[in-house]
Protein backbone atom coordinates (compact mmCIF):
# COMPACT_ATOMS: atom_id res chain seq x y z
CA UNK A 1 0.00 0.00 0.00
CA UNK A 2 0.61 3.60 -0.25
CA UNK A 3 0.58 4.97 2.76
CA UNK A 4 1.24 8.64 4.21
CA UNK A 5 2.05 8.89 7.40
CA UNK A 6 2.19 12.16 9.33
CA UNK A 7 5.20 12.99 11.87
CA UNK A 8 7.48 10.60 10.74
CA UNK A 9 10.31 12.20 12.65
CA UNK A 10 8.97 11.51 15.87
CA UNK A 11 9.07 8.87 18.29
CA UNK A 12 6.63 6.79 17.24
CA UNK A 13 6.06 7.87 13.74
CA UNK A 14 9.69 6.86 13.06
CA UNK A 15 9.12 3.49 14.54
CA UNK A 16 5.89 2.60 12.55
CA UNK A 17 7.61 4.01 9.35
CA UNK A 18 10.40 1.45 9.62
CA UNK A 19 7.65 -1.49 10.53
CA UNK A 20 5.52 -0.25 7.24
CA UNK A 21 8.68 0.02 5.55
CA UNK A 22 9.92 -3.31 6.83
CA UNK A 23 6.94 -5.02 5.80
CA UNK A 24 6.81 -3.92 1.71
CA UNK A 25 4.45 -0.54 2.24
CA UNK A 26 5.26 2.50 0.81
CA UNK A 27 5.66 5.66 2.90
CA UNK A 28 5.23 9.27 1.85
CA UNK A 29 5.92 10.94 5.31
CA UNK A 30 5.35 14.53 6.47
CA UNK A 31 6.83 16.02 9.45
CA UNK A 32 7.45 19.94 9.86
CA UNK A 33 10.88 18.86 12.02
CA UNK A 34 10.37 21.81 14.84
CA UNK A 35 12.40 22.84 17.85
CA UNK A 36 10.18 21.33 20.43
CA UNK A 37 13.08 19.34 20.83
CA UNK A 38 16.65 18.68 19.79
CA UNK A 39 15.55 18.59 16.44
CA UNK A 40 19.03 16.65 15.70
CA UNK A 41 17.43 13.79 17.01
CA UNK A 42 14.41 13.86 14.60
CA UNK A 43 16.82 13.97 11.68
CA UNK A 44 18.94 11.49 13.17
CA UNK A 45 15.91 9.12 12.53
CA UNK A 46 15.03 10.60 9.21
CA UNK A 47 18.31 9.44 8.35
CA UNK A 48 17.98 6.08 9.12
CA UNK A 49 14.95 5.76 7.35
CA UNK A 50 16.49 6.79 4.17
CA UNK A 51 19.14 4.07 4.60
CA UNK A 52 16.46 1.39 4.96
CA UNK A 53 16.07 -0.77 1.54
CA UNK A 54 13.76 -1.08 -0.58
CA UNK A 55 11.69 -3.90 -2.59
CA UNK A 56 11.51 -3.67 -6.14
CA UNK A 57 8.06 -1.01 -6.71
CA UNK A 58 8.40 0.11 -2.86
CA UNK A 59 9.26 3.91 -2.19
CA UNK A 60 9.91 6.19 0.65
CA UNK A 61 9.90 9.62 0.49
CA UNK A 62 10.14 12.36 2.96
CA UNK A 63 8.44 16.00 3.13
CA UNK A 64 9.10 19.00 5.82
CA UNK A 65 5.61 20.18 5.77
CA UNK A 66 3.62 22.02 8.45
CA UNK A 67 0.16 20.03 8.65
CA UNK A 68 -1.54 23.04 9.61
CA UNK A 69 -0.41 24.65 5.94
CA UNK A 70 -3.46 23.72 4.38
CA UNK A 71 -2.03 24.51 0.66
CA UNK A 72 0.66 22.42 1.15
CA UNK A 73 -1.22 19.19 2.31
CA UNK A 74 -3.95 19.88 -0.48
CA UNK A 75 -0.86 20.17 -3.08
CA UNK A 76 0.58 16.59 -1.48
CA UNK A 77 -2.73 14.83 -1.50
CA UNK A 78 -3.60 16.00 -5.29
CA UNK A 79 -0.08 14.53 -6.21
CA UNK A 80 -0.15 10.97 -5.38
CA UNK A 81 -3.21 8.10 -3.99
CA UNK A 82 -2.81 7.39 -0.54
CA UNK A 83 -4.76 4.04 0.49
CA UNK A 84 -4.06 4.94 3.89
CA UNK A 85 -3.67 7.78 6.21
CA UNK A 86 -1.88 7.36 9.87
CA UNK A 87 -1.81 10.32 11.51
CA UNK A 88 0.88 10.90 14.32
CA UNK A 89 1.69 14.32 13.70
CA UNK A 90 0.60 16.42 16.97
CA UNK A 91 2.24 19.21 19.13
CA UNK A 92 2.66 16.94 22.39
CA UNK A 93 3.59 17.49 26.30
CA UNK A 94 0.82 18.48 28.92
CA UNK A 95 3.24 20.85 30.85
CA UNK A 96 3.96 22.96 27.40
CA UNK A 97 0.39 23.66 26.76
CA UNK A 98 0.52 25.15 29.73
CA UNK A 99 2.69 27.93 28.12
CA UNK A 100 1.79 27.78 24.85
CA UNK A 101 -2.33 26.99 24.10
CA UNK A 102 -1.95 28.10 20.52
CA UNK A 103 0.95 25.62 19.64
CA UNK A 104 -1.71 23.05 20.41
CA UNK A 105 -4.90 24.22 18.62
CA UNK A 106 -2.73 25.22 15.30
CA UNK A 107 -0.56 21.82 15.14
CA UNK A 108 -3.82 19.30 16.46
CA UNK A 109 -7.02 20.99 15.71
CA UNK A 110 -6.07 23.04 12.22
CA UNK A 111 -3.56 20.14 11.59
CA UNK A 112 -5.57 17.28 11.79
CA UNK A 113 -8.61 19.46 9.80
CA UNK A 114 -6.44 19.82 6.85
CA UNK A 115 -5.12 15.74 7.04
CA UNK A 116 -9.57 15.01 7.30
CA UNK A 117 -9.90 17.05 4.40
CA UNK A 118 -7.42 15.90 2.19
CA UNK A 119 -8.68 12.47 2.98
CA UNK A 120 -12.39 13.73 2.41
CA UNK A 121 -11.50 14.71 -0.77
CA UNK A 122 -9.09 12.28 -2.24
CA UNK A 123 -11.23 9.04 -1.07
CA UNK A 124 -8.72 7.69 1.49
CA UNK A 125 -9.97 4.19 2.54
CA UNK A 126 -9.06 4.79 6.12
CA UNK A 127 -7.72 7.20 8.56
CA UNK A 128 -6.09 6.26 11.54
CA UNK A 129 -4.80 8.86 14.43
CA UNK A 130 -3.35 9.39 17.72
CA UNK A 131 -5.29 10.37 20.66
CA UNK A 132 -3.98 10.22 24.09
CA UNK A 133 -4.89 8.83 27.48
CA UNK A 134 -5.06 12.44 28.63
CA UNK A 135 -8.69 12.85 27.30
CA UNK A 136 -9.75 10.99 30.25
CA UNK A 137 -9.21 13.97 32.33
CA UNK A 138 -10.81 14.38 35.63
CA UNK A 139 -12.11 10.72 35.41
CA UNK A 140 -10.69 8.45 37.95
CA UNK A 141 -12.85 5.21 36.96
CA UNK A 142 -10.13 2.44 36.43
CA UNK A 143 -9.27 1.36 34.08
CA UNK A 144 -10.08 3.85 31.49
CA UNK A 145 -12.51 2.09 29.03
CA UNK A 146 -13.44 3.75 25.53
CA UNK A 147 -17.23 3.63 26.76
CA UNK A 148 -16.59 6.19 29.57
CA UNK A 149 -17.14 9.32 29.22
CA UNK A 150 -14.20 12.32 28.33
CA UNK A 151 -15.58 15.48 29.20
CA UNK A 152 -13.38 16.62 31.81
CA UNK A 153 -9.99 17.34 30.21
CA UNK A 154 -7.27 19.03 32.53
CA UNK A 155 -5.11 20.32 29.81
CA UNK A 156 -5.20 22.42 26.60
CA UNK A 157 -3.20 19.17 25.41
CA UNK A 158 -6.10 16.57 26.28
CA UNK A 159 -8.94 19.35 25.19
CA UNK A 160 -7.24 19.28 21.39
CA UNK A 161 -6.86 16.03 21.30
CA UNK A 162 -10.90 15.20 22.10
CA UNK A 163 -11.63 18.19 19.75
CA UNK A 164 -9.71 15.53 16.76
CA UNK A 165 -12.09 12.89 18.19
CA UNK A 166 -14.90 14.91 17.51
CA UNK A 167 -13.98 16.18 14.28
CA UNK A 168 -13.37 12.90 12.73
CA UNK A 169 -16.97 12.00 13.72
CA UNK A 170 -17.96 14.61 12.10
CA UNK A 171 -16.71 13.66 9.02
CA UNK A 172 -17.17 9.97 9.25
CA UNK A 173 -20.67 10.94 9.52
CA UNK A 174 -21.06 13.44 6.77
CA UNK A 175 -18.51 11.87 4.58
CA UNK A 176 -18.34 8.48 5.31
CA UNK A 177 -15.22 8.56 5.82
CA UNK A 178 -13.55 5.49 7.76
CA UNK A 179 -11.79 6.56 10.83
CA UNK A 180 -10.30 5.30 13.63
CA UNK A 181 -8.82 7.13 16.66
CA UNK A 182 -5.89 5.64 18.96
CA UNK A 183 -5.46 6.83 22.38
CA UNK A 184 -2.28 6.04 23.41
CA UNK A 185 -0.57 5.28 27.03
CA UNK A 186 2.66 6.74 28.42
CA UNK A 187 4.76 5.34 25.25
CA UNK A 188 8.57 4.54 25.91
CA UNK A 189 11.33 2.92 24.39
CA UNK A 190 14.60 3.44 22.15
CA UNK A 191 15.10 7.16 20.13
CA UNK A 192 12.12 8.14 22.64
CA UNK A 193 11.50 11.63 23.53
CA UNK A 194 14.03 13.63 25.32
CA UNK A 195 11.35 15.50 27.15
CA UNK A 196 9.71 12.17 28.65
CA UNK A 197 10.22 11.10 32.27
CA UNK A 198 12.56 7.82 31.06
CA UNK A 199 15.12 9.95 29.24
CA UNK A 200 15.34 12.68 31.63
CA UNK A 201 15.68 10.05 34.34
CA UNK A 202 18.34 8.37 32.31
CA UNK A 203 20.35 11.72 31.30
CA UNK A 204 20.26 13.42 34.82
CA UNK A 205 21.22 9.89 36.78
CA UNK A 206 24.41 9.09 34.29
CA UNK A 207 25.33 13.16 35.04
CA UNK A 208 24.79 12.53 38.91
CA UNK A 209 22.08 14.41 38.76
CA UNK A 210 18.87 14.24 40.75
CA UNK A 211 16.04 13.63 38.66
CA UNK A 212 12.24 15.24 39.49
CA UNK A 213 9.52 13.28 41.13
CA UNK A 214 6.00 14.70 41.38
CA UNK A 215 3.32 13.98 42.90
CA UNK A 216 5.94 12.45 45.59
CA UNK A 217 6.36 9.27 43.23
CA UNK A 218 2.66 8.08 43.91
CA UNK A 219 2.30 8.04 40.00
CA UNK A 220 1.03 4.92 38.38
CA UNK A 221 1.21 5.04 34.54
CA UNK A 222 0.25 2.09 31.81
CA UNK A 223 3.58 2.47 30.43
CA UNK A 224 3.69 0.67 26.93
CA UNK A 225 6.99 -0.56 24.89
CA UNK A 226 7.18 1.65 21.18
CA UNK A 227 7.17 -1.56 19.24
CA UNK A 228 3.97 -2.91 20.89
CA UNK A 229 2.28 0.30 20.26
CA UNK A 230 3.31 0.51 16.41
CA UNK A 231 1.98 -3.11 16.05
CA UNK A 232 -1.44 -2.57 17.52
CA UNK A 233 -0.88 1.25 14.66
CA UNK A 234 -0.69 -1.00 12.09
CA UNK A 235 -3.56 -3.71 12.60
CA UNK A 236 -5.92 -0.72 13.62
CA UNK A 237 -4.82 1.07 10.01
CA UNK A 238 -5.04 -2.60 8.25
CA UNK A 239 -8.97 -3.00 9.81
CA UNK A 240 -11.11 -0.39 8.24
CA UNK A 241 -13.93 1.24 10.47
CA UNK A 242 -16.97 0.48 10.17
CA UNK A 243 -20.64 1.66 11.85
CA UNK A 244 -21.84 -0.36 14.77
CA UNK A 245 -24.86 -2.04 13.78
CA UNK A 246 -25.71 -2.19 17.46
CA UNK A 247 -25.33 1.27 17.86
CA UNK A 248 -28.44 2.42 19.63
CA UNK A 249 -28.94 7.15 20.06
CA UNK A 250 -31.08 6.51 22.76
CA UNK A 251 -28.24 4.98 24.84
CA UNK A 252 -25.00 6.20 22.71
CA UNK A 253 -22.09 4.82 23.31
CA UNK A 254 -19.05 6.89 23.27
CA UNK A 255 -16.70 4.22 21.77
CA UNK A 256 -18.05 3.86 18.38
CA UNK A 257 -21.12 5.16 16.29
CA UNK A 258 -23.67 4.28 13.50
CA UNK A 259 -20.93 5.90 11.16
CA UNK A 260 -17.82 4.13 10.35
CA UNK A 261 -15.75 5.67 13.41
CA UNK A 262 -14.32 4.23 16.47
CA UNK A 263 -11.88 4.85 19.32
CA UNK A 264 -9.52 2.15 20.66
CA UNK A 265 -7.15 2.78 24.32
CA UNK A 266 -4.02 1.04 23.19
CA UNK A 267 -1.75 0.38 26.37
CA UNK A 268 0.37 -2.47 28.20
CA UNK A 269 -2.85 -3.10 30.61
CA UNK A 270 -0.40 -3.36 33.54
CA UNK A 271 -0.17 -0.07 35.41
CA UNK A 272 3.34 0.40 36.96
CA UNK A 273 4.14 2.54 39.74
CA UNK A 274 6.46 5.19 39.36
CA UNK A 275 9.20 4.20 41.84
CA UNK A 276 9.34 0.72 40.18
CA UNK A 277 9.42 2.36 36.70
CA UNK A 278 12.97 4.08 38.09
CA UNK A 279 13.79 1.17 39.81
CA UNK A 280 14.07 -0.54 36.65
CA UNK A 281 16.03 2.61 35.41
CA UNK A 282 18.48 2.11 38.13
CA UNK A 283 19.02 -1.39 37.05
CA UNK A 284 19.76 -0.82 33.70
CA UNK A 285 21.86 1.68 34.49
CA UNK A 286 23.98 0.34 37.60
CA UNK A 287 23.01 3.32 39.37
CA UNK A 288 20.92 4.72 42.25
CA UNK A 289 18.95 8.10 41.58
CA UNK A 290 18.76 11.08 43.97
CA UNK A 291 15.12 11.43 44.23
CA UNK A 292 13.63 14.86 44.22
CA UNK A 293 10.65 14.64 45.29
CA UNK A 294 7.90 17.48 44.07
CA UNK A 295 3.78 18.10 44.39
CA UNK A 296 1.33 17.46 41.32
CA UNK A 297 1.62 19.53 38.38
CA UNK A 298 -1.01 21.26 36.93
CA UNK A 299 -2.83 19.33 33.86
CA UNK A 300 -1.32 16.02 35.27
CA UNK A 301 -3.34 12.83 35.96
CA UNK A 302 -2.36 10.61 39.11
CA UNK A 303 -2.98 7.14 37.45
CA UNK A 304 -3.32 5.97 33.93
CA UNK A 305 -4.67 2.15 33.34
CA UNK A 306 -5.67 1.31 29.62
CA UNK A 307 -8.44 -1.19 29.82
CA UNK A 308 -7.37 -2.64 26.10
CA UNK A 309 -9.87 -5.04 25.49
CA UNK A 310 -11.57 -3.85 23.07
CA UNK A 311 -8.89 -3.21 20.64
CA UNK A 312 -8.02 -7.11 21.37
CA UNK A 313 -10.94 -7.81 20.26
CA UNK A 314 -10.90 -6.10 16.91
CA UNK A 315 -7.30 -6.56 15.54
CA UNK A 316 -5.80 -8.95 18.35
CA UNK A 317 -3.33 -6.60 19.67
CA UNK A 318 -1.63 -7.89 22.61
CA UNK A 319 1.49 -6.08 24.33
CA UNK A 320 4.39 -8.52 25.28
CA UNK A 321 7.00 -6.59 26.44
CA UNK A 322 7.55 -6.49 30.78
CA UNK A 323 8.68 -2.97 31.61
CA UNK A 324 12.24 -4.02 32.61
CA UNK A 325 13.08 -5.16 29.42
CA UNK A 326 11.60 -2.04 27.62
CA UNK A 327 13.51 0.39 29.92
CA UNK A 328 16.90 -2.09 29.20
CA UNK A 329 16.84 -1.56 25.55
CA UNK A 330 16.21 2.48 25.85
CA UNK A 331 19.14 2.73 28.35
CA UNK A 332 21.40 0.42 25.41
CA UNK A 333 20.38 2.83 22.90
CA UNK A 334 20.74 5.58 24.70
CA UNK A 335 24.25 4.83 25.75
CA UNK A 336 25.06 3.97 22.43
CA UNK A 337 23.50 7.01 20.58
CA UNK A 338 24.99 9.36 23.07
CA UNK A 339 28.69 7.96 23.61
CA UNK A 340 28.28 7.78 27.45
Amino acid sequence: MNILLTGHAGFIGYHTARALLARGDSVVGVDIVNDYYDPALKRARLERLAQMPLAAGQHYASHEIDIADAPALRELFAAQRFDRVIHLAAQAGVRHSLSHPEDYTRANVDGTLNILEGCRHHEVAHLTYASTSSVYGANTAMPFSEHHGVNHPLAIYAATKRCCELMAHSYSHLYRLPTTGLRFFTVYGPWGRPDMALFLFTRNILAGKPIQVFNHGQHTRDFTYVDDIVEGVIRASDQIAAPNPDWDPAQPDPASSNAPWRLFNIGNNQPVQLMDYIGAIEEALGRKAELELLPLQPGDVPDTYADASELDRAVGYKPATPVSEGVARFVSWYREYYDC
